[in-house]
This record gives C-alpha cells, sequence and structure tokens, in this order.
C-alpha cells in the first residue's frame, strides 16, 4: 500500500494517455455527454459494455461507500488505451452496479454472476513444485504476494489517506500478533529511514 498523493486524499485512477483525447476532463464530475466519450478505435472492456442505457441508469448513483459511477468509468474513458478502464469503488460496487461489473468480469475472466470461486489454500496439487539441486541453486530469494480487502473500506478509487492509514494500523496490529517464524518487523513506505530501507533490501533480497 503505497502513499496516496492526491491533494484531495483520494487515490487517482488515471495515468498519462498516448491517446490525445479531444475533451478535458479533470474528474469524474466532467463525464456528462455519454456520447462524447470515446474515440472510434478504442477498444477497453469500459467502451464495451459500457452502454448508454446503463450509463443512464447509473450515472448519478454512488455505491454504499460514496464512490460514484462516474468515478468507477472515469479511468476508461480519460485513457482511451486502457484494457480495462473500470475500477470498483467499494465491495458493493459490483452489486450496485452489477450490470457493468458482471459484463466486464465474465468477458474478461470468463467468470459468470453463477459461477462459484473455490479458494484452496493447501500446497497438495501444485504443478513443478520439486526443484533439483541444480534449479535450488539458482534461487536466492523468493515471495508470494497476496491482496486483499477489508470490509467496510472503499477500494482503490475512493479511500482516502486517512482510510488508508487506519488500514495500515490494523494490519500491522494482526501482524505484531505473529509469533515464531512468522515474527517479524513493518516497515511503512512513508517514513521509511536509509536504514530501514537497507536493511529490507538484505533481509528481503539477500543482496549483501
Amino acid at each position: 500500500m503505497g502513499p496516496c498523493k492526491s491533494k484531495s486524499g483520494v487515490s487517482e485512477t488515471t495515468k498519462k494517455s498516448k491517446f490525445k483525447f479531444y475533451r478535458d476532463y479533470k474528474g469524474p464530475e466532467d463525464l456528462t455527454n455519454f456520447d462524447d466519450f470515446f474515440e472510434a478505435g478504442t477498444k477497453s472492456q469500459c467502451k464495451v459494455c459500457l452502454t448508454k442505457e446503463i450509463w443512464e441508469e447509473y450515472k448519478d448513483q454512488k455505491c454504499e461507500q460514496g464512490v460514484s459511477f462516474k468515478m468507477c468509468v472515469f479511468s476508461g474513458v480519460a485513457n482511451q488505451d486502457s484494457g480495462i478502464g473500470i475500477y470498483a469503488g467499494s465491495h458493493d460496487a459490483y452489486t450496485k452496479f452489477n450490470k457493468l461489473f458482471d459484463q466486464v468480469v465474465s468477458n474478461y475472466h470468463k467468470h459468470g454472476p453463477d459461477a462459484k470461486h473455490v479458494s484452496d489454500m493447501t500446497a497438495e496439487g501444485l504443478e513443478n513444485a520439486e526443484f533439483t539441486p541444480e534449479q535450488e541453486a539458482m534461487v536466492n530469494s523468493t515471495r508470494i504476494r497476496v491482496g486483499r480487502n477489508l470490509a467496510g473500506y472503499p477500494l482503490g478509487p475512493g479511500v482516502s489517506k486517512a482510510q488508508r492509514l487506519e488500514i495500515m494500523n490494523k494490519v500491522v496490529e494482526a501482524c505484531n500478533t505473529f509469533e515464531g517464524e512468522l515474527k517479524g518487523k513493518f516497515y511503512p513506505l512513508e517514513g521509511m529511514s536509509k536504514e530501514d530501507q537497507t536493511k529490507l533490501i538484505e533481509d528481503h533480497f539477500l543482496f549483501k
């Protein structure tokens, strides 16, 4: 979780695009005329799935966490080279704006609204789990990254800096209960000293 650089404390979901868009959109509230949103060559899921009917139904609505539908689609309109271009503002957005999100998820992940997600956190059944001695000798370090979101908080497009700090503190509090091999030290991105940066690199990437 990196520092929030937005002056308003809300994460930015846009980046500079190679397309030169012919309207100057500074924020989600600038999205008003659906017919002006997309250029002819745009192929994003936002363009494919966002029909005028869906836009008219959701354009003035917000999800449970207060993130507007316009914020969810803003990146895809502002960045015409997006592959997806849609960002859920909260867990609730997937059901609040389901006519759009269901179609995007179905197209991209091939996971329909009625499909079930099965979690298997065991190591059984993993393929290529056994390394030869020669392969093992080439590995200096490895890591597993798992991304999760906390209930009751918005997702990236709508989370404020204050909420990010709350989330960080809750995660740190939980991690501080770890013992044995799981015990460690949390390094926040903001305010990290050069000494902590060096130690982090040495501990986790084995650069000596």
